[in-house]
């Protein structure tokens, strides 16, 4: 009877552990599922993948940030400043979904998006486009917890990337490249809360969508750059309002 017994309970904490262990399980395909995309996620589990890195000949990268983040979150609340970036990076999250896009990261107030990556396409730039002026609508909605307007500066840009995971305990998918450089300048240089362009996005765009021009702009570490706003689209393009080839694997 004794053995009986015991062989129950060792059966029924063995089924214990299974289930946690199948709970953790589905933890941490969520969790890395957040991280990365799917795709990335796969290989990097799989054991022959020890090295993932990736060239993309044409790749499009967005940044926006709030202009003057770091003056307001001194004076808000620290509870109200995270319910209100929660609530700004979800609306922003929908958004990149809805496009098919891919979010790779935030940092305080900026918020970086590839288009192309990981899975090459041939509109990555008017994607991209199309997702700026969606995000610029969502700002245009919200208020910071003090009622004010939230200026956000997006910067485009376009061109060969490198992406890939690096790291070990706390690995992360990143892209390299100069489009990465040039779409942070694009963001930081406007003074304005638009959406800047440098010439390259504009030749790209500009049978489809509105672009006002600015004009000669310094950039650092690119010298001087000439530059356009992204106003809206065309009337009779795809949608849109107005406003003021698969990868190279480098490493497997």
């Amino acid at each position: 009877m004794m053995v009986v017994v015991t062989m129950w309970y060792a059966l029924r904490e063995i089924a214990r552990a299974e289930a946690v262990m199948e709970v953790e399980y589905d933890r941490s395909e969520a969790l890395l599922a957040n991280i990365m995309p799917a795709s990335i996620a796969a290989r990097l589990k799989n054991p022959a993948h020890n090295i993932i890195a990736d060239k993309y000949d044409e790749a499009s990268v967005l940044f926006a940030d709030i202009a003057g983040f770091t003056e307001r979150a001194s004076s808000i609340d620290s509870t109200e400043l995270i319910q209100f970036l929660d609530r700004l990076y979800t609306e922003f999250d929908a958004l990149v979904d809805k496009h098919g896009l891919e979010k790779i990261k935030v940092s305080g107030d900026s918020y970086m998006v590839v288009s192309g990556v990981p899975w090459p396409r041939h509109d990555h730039v008017q994607a991209l486009a199309d997702l700026a002026l969606d995000m610029a609508d969502a700002a245009a909605e919200l208020k910071d917890p003090h009622g004010r307007a939230l200026p956000l500066r997006i910067g485009l840009a376009t061109g060969p990337v490198v992406a890939g995971v690096v790291g070990s305990r706390r690995f992360f998918y990143d892209v390299w490249g100069d489009a990465v450089n040039v779409a942070s300048r694009m963001e930081s240089t406007d003074p304005e809360g638009r959406i800047q362009v440098p010439q390259e996005v504009y030749e790209r765009l500009k049978d489809d969508f509105v672009l006002e021009e600015r004009g000669d702009v310094e950039v650092k570490g690119k010298g001087v750059m000439h530059t356009w706003y992204l106003v809206g689209r065309k009337p009779g393009a795809r949608s849109g309002r107005l406003h003021s080839g698969a990868p190279q694997i480098a490493g497997v």
